[in-house]
C-alpha cells in the first residue's frame, strides 16, 4: 500500500485537534521534538514507522486509520460527536471518548476472530406514539432473549452485548452527562455510560442508550444528560423513547401489574429485585396508572442504601482486595467481557502478550496480576 503522505498529515494533525492536544504536550509525552511534529503535520517530512504507532498508540487509534486513506479517519466520529456536543466535553473527557471508541474497535475485532455469535435485533415502530415505541421494542427484546412476563433482567450488559452494542463504562468529568450512542463505521453500536452514576442509574442508562442504537443510529452520535441538567428536554421525543424503552425492559409492565401494593415500606425490597432506584420505580408505577401521586410521594421518600447495591462486575464472592482492584477497572473502561474477550484471544494465540498489554491498558508487568483477577494465565513467550 502506497503511503500518501497528505492524508497521513491531516489524520494526525486531526487527532491532536480534536483531542485538545497542544503540540507541547504531544512531544513532551511521545518524545518527538516539535519541530519533527510540526513538520509531519504539515506534510513535510515522512514519519517513520515508529513514530506513527507511538502516535497511534498516544492518540488511542489504530495505526491502520492513518495510513489506510480506504478506512475512515480515527477520530471521525470523535469530531462529529465533539462539533454537535463540544461544549459538554472537557479535554480529558474527549480523550476518555476517544479511547472508548478505540476499546470498541478492539472488542468487534476480537469477537470477529473469535467467532462470537451475536442474536441480530431489529425493531420496526409504526404510528406516531414514540412512549409506546420503546414500550413494544422493550418487549420484543425480553421475547427474543427468552425472558418470562415475570422475570426481571439481571446481567443487562451482557444482554445488550448479546445483540451486538459494544459497552463500556468510564468515568466522565462532566456529571451533567449520563451517556452516550455512537454509530461507529467500524464497531458498530457503541455505547458509553458515566461511572460516576449509581450503580442502578447505570443499568437505567445502558439501556437508554441501547434505545437509541435501536431507533436513532441514523442521527450517528447521541449524548443523553441528566434529568437534573439544564441541557435535559423531557419533551424531547426520542428521549421520551429511550426512557419508555429502559423502563419497560427493566420492569416489565405485566410482572408490575402483579405486584401487591407498594408503600414506602415495601419500596426498598422491590426496588431490589428491579435493580432500579426507587425513583425509576415510582415513576414507572405512575405511568402504568398503578400508583397515584401520594403513592409515588411515599416510594420516592426511601433509597436502597450504596452498600446494598452490587455491581455485577464486581461479585460480592470477590475478597474485598479483589473487588476493589476489579471496580479499579471497571472505572478505567475494562468490563469482565472485555477483559474475558482479550484473555481468550491471548490464549488461543490470535494476540501476542504485547498486544493484549495494549488492548488492557495496562504495562506489561501488570498483565499477570490482571488476569489473575479474571482466573487467567499470561503465555509471556507469545
Amino acid at each position: 500500500m502506497a503511503l500518501n503522505l497528505a492524508v497521513l498529515s491531516n489524520r494526525l494533525r486531526q487527532a491532536r485537534e480534536v483531542l485538545s492536544f497542544s503540540v507541547e504536550e504531544v512531544c513532551q509525552q511521545t518524545g518527538i521534538e516539535a519541530a519533527r511534529l510540526s513538520a509531519i503535520e504539515s506534510g513535510v517530512q515522512k514519519p517513520s514507522g515508529d513514530e506513527v504507532l507511538i502516535l497511534a498508540s498516544f492518540y488511542d487509534c489504530d495505526f491502520r486509520g492513518l495510513l489506510d486513506e480506504m478506512r475512515p479517519p480515527p477520530v471521525q466520529q470523535t469530531d462529529i460527536l465533539f462539533r454537535r456536543y463540544g461544549d459538554s466535553f472537557t479535554p480529558q473527557d474527549r480523550r476518555v471518548v476517544q479511547e472508548f471508541l478505540y476499546l470498541c474497535e478492539i472488542e468487534a475485532e476480537l469477537e470477529k476472530e473469535l467467532g462470537t455469535r451475536k442474536e441480530a435485533f431489529a425493531f420496526t415502530p409504526s404510528g406516531k406514539h414514540f412512549k409506546t415505541h420503546g414500550e413494544l421494542a422493550a418487549n420484543a427484546l425480553r421475547d427474543r432473549l427468552g425472558y418470562r412476563d415475570n422475570e426481571a433482567p439481571k446481567d443487562i450488559y451482557q444482554d445488550f452485548r448479546v445483540i451486538g452494542v459494544h459497552i463500556f463504562r468510564r468515568r466522565l468529568s462532566n456529571s451533567d452527562v449520563s451517556g452516550l450512542y455512537v454509530e461507529h463505521p467500524v464497531a458498530g453500536h457503541c455505547v458509553l455510560v458515566n461511572y460516576d452514576e449509581d450503580i442502578y442509574r447505570q443499568r437505567f442508562s445502558v439501556a437508554h442508550e441501547v434505545a437509541h442504537a435501536i431507533f436513532d443510529s441514523a442521527d450517528g452520535v447521541m449524548v443523553t444528560y441528566q434529568p437534573k441538567s439544564s441541557k435535559y428536554d423531557k419533551n424531547e421525543l426520542q428521549e421520551i423513547r429511550a426512557n419508555s424503552f429502559a423502563s419497560c425492559y427493566l420492569m416489565p409492565l405485566a410482572m408490575l401489574r402483579k405486584l401487591p401494593s407498594i408503600d414506602s415500606t415495601s419500596a426498598q425490597h422491590w426496588a431490589r429485585q428491579f435493580s432500579v432506584s426507587t425513583a425509576a420505580l415510582a415513576k414507572a408505577l405512575k405511568d402504568a396508572g398503578l400508583v397515584d401521586e401520594s403513592g409515588v410521594r411515599a416510594i420516592r421518600s426511601v433509597r436502597v442504601p450504596q452498600d446494598e447495591k452490587v455491581d455485577p462486575e464486581a461479585s460480592q464472592s470477590l475478597s474485598m482486595s479483589q473487588r476493589e482492584r476489579r471496580l479499579a477497572l471497571l472505572e478505567r473502561g475494562l468490563s469482565d467481557y472485555y477483559v474475558g474477550l482479550c484473555c481468550e484471544a491471548h490464549y488461543r494465540g490470535l494476540i501476542s502478550a504485547g498486544r493484549l498489554a495494549e488492548a488492557l491498558r495496562v504495562d506489561h508487568s501488570e498483565l499477570s496480576d490482571v488476569a489473575a483477577l479474571y482466573g487467567r494465565t499470561i503465555n509471556h513467550g507469545t
